[in-house]
């Protein structure tokens, strides 16, 4: 798969450039040629790994939102034994930004809840660039009474950048809808597991983010709006998102340290984007790991801490 670089990793794709230069080129060959690659592919890993270790905030932003960095479908094909799609919020209709089903993850039963931003042009058009309308979230608590009632967990792969911002929507009731799952979710009498794989953007993230263990992949990012969006606010400039990814604390890192979660799940060197199929298997592992210990804790016990934990929030 050829990858697309970000502006802050140039250096590296210099030394890819090199790499294919040399192989099209009559100078090297044999021996030689397997030495000189053998040495720009250790320069390559030791700069990504430098990089990647360094990234500030913005650049975190921008990791997160990697056009080819693997989405809710990409995972469900590389994480699930089977997956059944469940349709329909019952009142409106069904939300392409929010998809969800009963699922099977090693041999944990489970509701998989999740946004989905699509790849190509009409993918992004047809899912809404992974922004739910209030069906998509009506759609997620239906999910979660049905997982309720037959005693299954409930696992979200969080990635958005925010719940759908029209008018249509907020007709519908898009802040009642967002403000209802955080109540249900909240006292809901099964373990919930969240996962932030991209970008966990404003409300339209935490109404699929309460829960009982919340983890962030390594290159994601958490955040009570975009930096775009809190530049114009308090710069009337979003021009200035870099500075305001900064002053937001959205890494991982700084998350952690917050404790508004519990784990960091490790990528890939150089992110998702750069090896889907091992980003898929160490999410996968933190998966099976966290529902098999969350499954030995009674539910009264689980739905006592996460109410207390949510409390918490903004105290010292």
């Amino acid at each position: 798969m050829s990858i697309d670089y970000l502006n802050f990793e140039e250096p590296i794709a210099a030394l890819e450039r090199k790499i294919q230069d040399l192989q099209s080129s009559e100078e090297y060959e044999g021996t030689k040629l397997s030495t000189e690659i053998s040495k720009l592919n250790k320069s390559i890993i030791e700069l990504t790994d430098k990089t990647y270790r360094n990234l500030d905030p913005w650049q975190y932003v921008q990791v997160a939102r990697h056009p080819q960095r693997p989405h809710f479908l990409d995972y469900v094909e590389k994480i699930c034994n089977e997956f059944d799609e469940l349709h329909g919020d019952r009142h409106f209709g069904d939300d392409k930004a929010l998809i969800g089903g009963l699922a099977t993850i090693g041999d944990h039963r489970i509701i998989l809840i999740g946004q989905e931003k699509g790849k190509t042009t009409e993918d992004k058009i047809n899912h809404n660039f992974g922004m739910p309308q209030p069906e998509g979230y009506r759609k997620a608590y239906r999910l979660m009474q049905l997982a309720e009632r037959f005693s299954l967990p409930v696992v979200t792969l969080v990635d958005t950048p925010g719940a759908y911002p029209g008018i249509d929507s907020e007709e519908r009731g898009q802040s009642e809808a967002i403000a209802f799952n955080l109540g249900v979710m909240s006292s809901l009498e099964t373990p919930i597991l969240v996962n932030i794989i991209g970008e966990g953007g404003s409300g339209g993230a935490l109404a699929i983010a309460v829960g009982d263990h919340i983890a962030m992949m390594e290159y994601s990012i958490y955040s009570v709006a975009s930096p775009e969006a809190c530049a114009s606010i308090v710069w009337r400039d979003s021009d200035k998102a870099s500075e305001a990814a900064k002053a937001m604390q959205l890494d991982p890192d700084s998350i952690l340290k917050l404790k508004l979660i519990d784990e960091i799940i490790e990528e890939p060197l150089g992110g998702s984007h750069r090896n889907p199929d091992k980003a898929a298997l160490l999410l996968k592992k933190s998966i099976i790991k966290n529902l098999t210990n969350l499954k030995t804790h009674p539910i009264q016990s689980l739905v006592e801490k996460r109410y207390e934990r949510i409390m918490s929030y903004g105290k010292k």
